[in-house]
């Protein structure tokens, strides 16, 4: 592999898990709808982060609400919605 391309994926996996639920972040302030988008669209990643770190969390549990909530449920769709439909463009381009 491309000694840049490894760069660039060890930046991208430090730049997801800084900004995982459970954090540190969230201790004083409360996390609302874009940290919500934000924990939705990574939370495949941070499920199998948190097989191996029992710090790290899908879902923060000091939130705002039913914004963050919103937030987490479109972040989480959009995110499997990529991988389901991606998936499925690829098996009609081969029939």
């Amino acid at each position: 592999m491309n000694k840049h391309f490894q760069l660039y994926a060890i930046a991208g996996l430090f730049f997801l898990i800084s900004c995982t639920p459970g954090s540190m972040e969230y201790v004083e302030k409360t996390a609302g709808f874009i940290d919500g988008l934000w924990h939705g669209f990574i939370s495949v990643v941070t499920l199998i982060i948190g097989f191996f770190n029992p710090d790290i969390k899908m879902y923060e549990t000091n939130n705002a609400g039913w914004w963050y909530d919103l937030g987490f449920l479109l972040g989480a769709g959009f995110a499997f919605s990529n991988v389901w439909f991606t998936g499925s463009k690829a098996a009609k381009k081969n029939r």
